[in-house]
């Protein structure tokens, strides 16, 4: 019997290595991060992997993009058809599963982290790229939970403790998670 091979296409194959690379960038950062071990990861050569994507920049923009657009998914889908403070309460919630997922979690670490190292090394494309999405989601945000800036600035400033503390590895019953329930708001 005749072995049967599964051909992907290329925008399958492209898929493939939006998702490896989301994994790598996540791991290694930007510069810390092979297009080789991109490749590896896909099972396709390098050069292969040069006629999806033009270079790396694009590779970082395409899994960046990935990430921002999951989180922006998992808030819209646990606040779909709420507005203001049930908005942002449902997709606070939300996010506490969504970075449950280390992966996903260092990946939005590392595109913020990633702009200066690449400023310094004269590609600006990552910042730009960086920029553009981090001010999409933001927008997102908030006009979902109301079109406020300071409570969309609030929303954003939890969620980045709460990325720091999650990187940091403090699990749930730890004291420094009771300070998010005793928080009230400002008059």
């Amino acid at each position: 019997m005749a072995k049967s091979s599964i051909r992907m296409s290329a925008e399958e194959r492209r898929e493939s290595v939006v998702r490896a690379a989301l994994i790598e960038f996540a791991r290694g950062g930007y510069h810390g991060t092979s297009t080789e071990a991109i490749a590896r990861r896909v099972g396709v050569s390098q050069p292969y992997l040069f006629r999806l994507f033009p270079g790396k920049q694009a590779i970082f923009a395409a899994a960046a993009e990935r990430c921002v657009e999951d989180t922006w998914r998992v808030f819209d889908e646990a606040s779909a058809g709420l507005s203001g403070e049930e908005a942002a309460d449902a997709m606070s919630a939300a996010y506490m599963s969504l970075v449950e997922d280390r992966d996903q979690l260092m990946m939005q670490m590392q595109l913020y982290v990633s702009v200066s190292a690449a400023r310094e090394a004269g590609e600006e494309g990552v910042g730009e790229t960086a920029r553009r999405l981090w001010e999409s989601l933001f927008d997102r945000v908030r006009i979902r939970i109301g079109g406020d800036m300071r409570d969309a600035t609030r929303f954003f400033a939890y969620g980045m403790l709460i990325n720091t503390m999650v990187a940091l590895g403090y699990p749930p019953e730890h004291r420094m998670w009771s300070g998010f329930d005793e928080c009230e708001e400002p008059e």
